[in-house]
């Protein structure tokens, strides 16, 4: 599947996302550089690696971005959390997922662990997931209220599944979430942007990395 967006294009298309979705992203937010965190979700090989039976033709188009927005938290003494999406090898956690998708992303594989341009620190929490939003069944909520987090910055794959389950979830638990136009991807335009005017709607102020990291600033 040829991707809809590209690394050199990906500025351009963001501003044309940003304008369509205008009428209803309304809620802009200031984020709180005291309180917040970046969340990247499933930014994994098994994700990001062409061939793969789920590969996601719009992510190598956000890596660039997200490598520049990991450094400004991290520069900024802010948490950078990460989630992998993964499953037991006999598929004991699969559930309805396993007849729903091709394939799993098998826990201890290769293809499970973050790919290397986006690295998390050794100090850096990893929560592993069974399901699309990053809270169900994980201590994502425990680990964000301890550390007295109120934003959330969203980023990685894809777009309309775990990153936008993920943003509800956050909504519904009182964080002020920011979705990055251009730090999330998923399979095709139509499901990004759709995605984007959603969560715009009813849960999130969509921005772009750019924004972010000036907002450490």
């Amino acid at each position: 599947m040829e991707p809809y967006v590209t690394e050199r294009n990906i500025q351009e298309k963001a501003g044309d996302w940003l304008k369509a979705i205008r009428d209803f992203n309304r809620h802009r937010l200031r984020l709180d550089k005291g309180r917040c965190a970046l969340l990247v979700i499933d930014m994994q090989k098994y994700f990001l690696t062409p061939g793969s039976v789920s590969f996601i033709a719009g992510g190598p188009a956000v890596v660039p971005g997200l490598k520049t927005l990991v450094a400004a938290f991290r520069k900024a003494g802010r948490p950078v959390l990460y989630t992998r999406h993964v499953h037991h090898p006999d598929g004991i956690d699969a559930g309805i997922m396993k007849w729903w998708w091709d394939g799993m992303c098998v826990e201890g594989t290769p293809e499970s662990e973050i790919i290397p341009a986006l690295k998390p620190l050794k100090r850096e929490k990893v929560v592993l997931k069974h399901r699309y939003s990053a809270f169900l069944g994980t201590d994502l909520d425990t680990i964000l209220r301890c550390l007295k987090v109120r934003d959330l910055v969203v980023t990685g794959v894809l777009t309309n599944m775990c990153c936008e389950t993920t943003t509800r979830d956050a909504y519904s638990r009182d964080y002020r979430t920011f979705f990055l136009a251009d730090g999330t991807a998923t399979i095709n335009e139509e499901m990004h942007l759709a995605s984007l005017l959603n969560l715009a709607y009813g849960f999130s102020y969509v921005t772009t990395v750019k924004e972010m990291v000036k907002a450490l600033k």
